[in-house]
């Protein structure tokens, strides 16, 4: 086989179809757009729902829209690690198998509430009020990827 010898699919080819040319041909007069109507008349831009809030325009206003961009933490206050005994090592693993925290994403610990226990704590991030009153209260803060 050479090159001039290829030739496109059976089919696949078809020559252009010309409307508008006459109102005794077949395509002629409408040129195949019906009667009236904004689509028969010009151009509609793409994503145009006919004046109603297009949707690109109304998601993040619906309920339970998600960011896939933004990165979602899971919180926990440093008030609510006075459940583990002193010296313990606080990790994410064992904030979900006590019920601290639902869901299985990123975890983040918030400065609301006093520590009274000396814990190593370690999670995704950290505020700033948070890693302060862990350390006040002889802790440490490990910061897991």
């Amino acid at each position: 086989m050479k090159l001039h010898h290829l030739k496109p699919a059976e089919g696949s080819k078809t020559s252009k179809i010309r409307v508008g040319r006459g109102e005794r041909g077949r395509r002629g007069k409408t040129a195949g757009r019906g009667t009236k109507g904004q689509k028969a008349r010009g151009a509609v831009r793409p994503g145009f729902e006919g004046g109603q809030m297009p949707l690109q325009r109304r998601l993040p206003k619906l309920k339970g829209f998600k960011n896939r961009n933004k990165e979602y933490f899971a919180l926990i206050n440093v008030g609510r690690l006075n459940d583990f005994e002193d010296g313990t090592e606080v990790t994410p693993e064992e904030l979900r198998g006590r019920g601290l925290v639902k869901h299985r994403g990123r975890i983040k610990v918030l400065g609301e509430g006093d520590l009274e226990r000396k814990l190593t704590v370690k999670a995704h991030a950290f505020s700033l009020g948070a890693v302060e009153k862990i350390k006040a209260a002889g802790g440490s803060v490990e910061v897991v990827e």
